[in-house]
């Protein structure tokens, strides 16, 4: 019989890179972090133009990934 602790972290490895908690929240944070620099640089339009966008992508994205298990 194989113990339950083996069994879990057997599935974890199997699971891929877009599916795991931990990266996946570091994208977010990375989005959300881009986007608000995006929002106060005073050189460039399209990227002001984009960067509500890329904030609004970051935080979704890290509200759905958050609820992923570990």
């Amino acid at each position: 019989m194989t113990n339950p602790q083996e069994m879990t972290r057997a599935t974890r490895q199997k699971r891929p890179v877009f599916l795991r908690r931990g990266p996946m929240e570091n994208i977010a944070t990375a989005l959300i972090a881009a986007g608000f620099l995006m929002l106060f640089q005073p050189f460039l339009l399209v990227l002001y133009t984009y960067s509500l966008a890329m904030l609004l992508t970051g935080t979704v994205m890290f509200i759905i990934v958050s609820k992923f298990p570990e």
